[in-house]
């Protein structure tokens, strides 16, 4: 392994907690970069202090998070999306952080860069669910192929890209994960733009 992904949904439970924790120990025994994506499903937590409080010790020991701005205001309690980051940054250790705007697009924020990249509208959006997933799935294939040390502006700006017009392909479909795009079906999409 080198990269160990995680979200918030496997700290629901006190046993699943215990589990998640050890996992991320023997990943970063191992070496592996730690990805951690929220993921915050409200009606699945006892309290959302209780989810709050498991989502705070995620982040910390997490080198990339991917984070919906709706999470960003719910885990750092701010208003704004900026002092919600600061406040993300300020109590972590996070290499790269990507927070997901929806149609709207991304963000990256990288050593002392911070990148935005538009959403690609579609006609016939169906149903939204994975389209996080699908974000993280592949900016996490782009860090396992580039590496995450020195990263530029065009890298990140190609990797938002092609995660924003992956997780816009899976809204026009019913279903998540057996229904993500294929690689070419993404480039065909962008090939559209250029």
């Amino acid at each position: 392994s080198r990269i160990f992904h995680y979200g918030s949904l496997s700290m629901t439970h006190d046993k699943n907690y215990e589990a998640t924790q050890y996992a991320i120990q023997v990943a970063k025994d191992n070496g592996c970069l730690i990805s951690f994506d929220p993921n915050l499903r409200l009606s699945l937590w006892k309290t959302p202090e209780e989810a709050r409080k498991r989502i705070l010790y995620g982040m910390k020991q997490c080198d990339i998070m991917k984070i919906s701005e709706e999470e960003v205001a719910f885990v750092s309690e701010q208003e704004s999306l900026e002092k919600g980051v600061s406040f993300i940054r300020d109590n972590s250790d996070i290499k790269i952080l990507f927070v997901t705007l929806g149609n709207k697009g991304s963000i990256a924020y990288y050593k002392d860069e911070k990148i935005y990249c538009g959403g690609i509208h579609q006609e016939h959006v169906v149903d939204t669910t994975g389209a996080g997933d699908t974000f993280c799935a592949c900016v996490l294939h782009y860090i396992l192929e580039h590496g995450l040390t020195d990263l530029t502006e065009n890298d990140l700006k190609e990797m938002l890209t092609f995660a924003n017009a992956a997780a816009s392909i899976i809204t026009t479909r019913k279903g998540a994960l057996c229904v993500m795009p294929e690689r070419e079906e993404v480039e065909k999409l962008l090939s559209c733009f250029n």
